[in-house]
């Protein structure tokens, strides 16, 4: 089990987690922005890596998860807009008997074919990236210090990168991860392994990550990896520095508009003492 932060050197990264193996990675990830007020954990990773896993110990100690998987499965649900949208795209037969799709045979065609499935993405990608930025929207409003995102395809669309302050990759060894999948999903091992190479290989994940959890071992040392992360970023004064930025912010932009209010004389003036007579 191993996690890594680019920040650390290996003496401390071994007291993260003094029973795993850890190597330094390339610090390549450019963070460009912090949301203001609050900061954001990405979680990514490959299919059947483990996310979840990761998680749900995250949701144990308090922290707001947005998961983008669990998004997909309820905007393309019978009736809803992007349902009726796959429909006319790939037709009646990617529908169960239910009406709902059938994912198995979507999945089939689109990871068979690079086109379609660039089809099926735009179809669904932004719906689900704007439903991702109204639930930060709602955890900001709501005061949280930070926020965790699930992203398996953070690195392949690219679209929240700028909102993202560190980045945990979980990783696992091919085998692990190709058995994993079709146990979980039910797949022949060629379905899976479509599905596994549609993504960006596992090691460049990696390499353009801030942490690093290797989840092919116990769930109870990735459980044991993903809580001392936690932990870790709960004790950082990053949140802070945010406030403090998004207040200089304001205010800047108040001085701003009063600076010129001298000048030009734009607004109007609040005669508060004759309101009271």
């Amino acid at each position: 089990m191993g996690l890594i932060d680019d920040k650390v050197d290996l003496e401390t990264a071994s007291r993260v987690s003094a029973s795993c193996f850890c190597r330094r990675r390339l610090p390549v990830v450019m963070v460009k922005t912090n949301f203001p007020i609050m900061f954001i954990v990405a979680i990514t990773g490959g299919i059947a890596s483990g996310k979840s896993t990761v998680s749900r110990v995250f949701q144990r100690n308090g922290i707001p998860v947005v998961d983008a998987d669990e998004i997909a499965r309820e905007i393309v649900k019978p009736g809803k807009r992007c349902w009726h949208k796959i429909r006319k795209e790939f037709g009646d037969a990617i529908l169960l008997p239910t009406r709902e799709i059938n994912r198995a045979a979507l999945g089939r065609t689109v990871f068979e074919n690079k086109e379609l499935r660039g089809r099926l993405n735009m179809i669904t990608h932004p719906t689900i990236h704007r439903t991702i930025i109204f639930h930060v929207i709602k955890h900001l409003l709501s005061g949280k210090q930070w926020i965790v995102l699930d992203l398996p395809l953070l690195f392949e669309t690219g679209i929240l990168m700028d909102l993202i302050y560190k980045i945990i990759c979980v990783t696992c060894d091919p085998e692990t991860q190709l058995q994993r999948l079709i146990a979980r999903n039910e797949l022949s091992e060629e379905d899976a392994r479509l599905r596994v190479n549609s993504q960006m290989p596992l090691e460049k994940k990696c390499e353009k990550s801030n942490f690093v959890i290797d989840n092919s071992g116990s769930i109870e040392d990735t459980e044991e990896a993903a809580l001392k992360i936690c932990n870790m970023l709960t004790e950082s004064n990053q949140h802070w520095r945010n406030r403090l930025t998004f207040l200089g912010f304001v205010f800047a932009i108040l001085f701003f508009i009063y600076y010129l209010n001298k000048i030009f004389n734009f607004l109007p003036e609040i005669n508060i003492a004759s309101r009271w007579k």
